[in-house]
């Protein structure tokens, strides 16, 4: 009698168990957050490496050129990244202080090139990301060369992009 009753008990709280588990699965597919919001882990840490490294190249070393190449490459492989903003505004910078020629690297670009750059990513800063740390001194800049962006301007794009059909 101890025997049975000790079976049939293992068994409703295995189905117990079972139904609980099935109801916690839900019945209906979840879709999951919005595709802008969905990062991929490892090109995030590449990106936060790249960035980290331009911040040094632009901070300690003063080689604007190494750190806007670093940028350029955040953004022309994950232009979704977390911290787009920070790049934006070390690209910026970075254009911005090898037009005037400061640092110690220099560039084979004109200035008028150089500045024209600087001003297409402050003004993109601007204009995508209102709530940046770096807004503030990014319309600042935009000032001193001339040109405050107005809210609704979108920055020109850098290359055409190819749709295959």
């Amino acid at each position: 009698m101890k025997k049975s009753l000790l079976i049939a008990f293992a068994l409703g709280f295995t189905c117990l168990s079972m139904v609980a588990a099935a109801r916690a699965q839900g019945s209906s597919v979840k879709t999951g957050p919005a595709a802008t919001v969905v990062r991929d882990a490892e090109m995030e840490r590449d990106s936060t490496k790249n960035l980290e490294a331009a911040k040094l190249y632009f901070n300690l070393r003063k080689a604007y050129r190494a750190s806007l190449a670093r940028c350029e490459e955040v953004l022309a492989g994950d232009p979704n990244y977390s911290r787009i903003d920070e790049v934006l505004w070390f690209a910026g910078m970075s254009n911005l202080y090898l037009a005037q020629k400061k640092g110690k690297q220099t560039s084979d670009l004109p200035a008028g090139q150089l500045q024209t750059e600087a001003r297409r990513y402050l003004a993109q800063l601007v204009t995508e990301h209102p709530d940046s740390k770096f807004h503030k001194q990014a319309e600042a800049e935009l000032r001193k060369l001339g040109s405050a962006p107005k809210p609704d301007d979108k920055p020109a794009a850098r290359a055409p992009v190819l749709k295959f059909t």
